[in-house]
């Protein structure tokens, strides 16, 4: 017997810019976004984008490296499980080169928790949200990722000169 998906669609156009800290101008805070699954990682971009964030998109996390070398990053959010290199691995990997990066990770399977206790043993404590997340959870999440430590402007200011951790 198969059951269906037990989540909610949400058309974009419907998605609430309530919970989400709007940017406009020049400093918008670069959120790199990656997930094996393609649909998953396009749509993300758009909603965020919508609500004012700049976003670069990625399918794999070798990619996502290559991108995070040209813009560094405010915030990755990533799939945990994908191919080649774990999303747990891509965060490690990329808060080496950016300390100041946030990280927020995702995934629809169980098999997450022995990555994550991994990193946690090894010393990274990354935020993690389970699929399906709502798209107005996601946003308010994202914004508490990129506030917590002062205000969105001051994070901004630290990723412009973060540029040569990557050279």
């Amino acid at each position: 017997m198969s059951q269906e998906p037990n989540f909610q669609v949400v058309p974009i156009a419907e998605v609430s810019q309530s919970d989400a800290v709007v940017h406009s101008g020049k400093h918008r805070p670069v959120v790199l976004i990656v997930d094996d699954e393609r649909v998953i990682a396009d749509t993300l971009s758009i909603i965020l984008r919508k609500n004012g964030f700049s976003t670069l998109t990625a399918y794999d996390g070798k990619s996502a490296l290559e991108l995070a070398r040209t813009v560094p990053p405010a915030l990755l959010i990533s799939d945990v499980v994908m191919p080649g290199m774990t999303g747990v691995e891509l965060a490690i990997a990329l808060t080496q080169k950016n300390p100041a990066c946030k990280v927020l990770l995702f995934s629809g399977q169980a098999a997450t928790a022995d990555l994550l206790e991994n990193a946690r043993n090894a010393g990274y404590n990354f935020t993690t949200l389970a699929k399906p997340v709502h798209p107005t959870d996601m946003l308010r999440r994202i914004t508490e990722c990129l506030t917590t430590r002062g205000t969105i402007s001051e994070t901004l200011t630290e990723f412009a000169f973060s540029n040569r951790l990557y050279q």
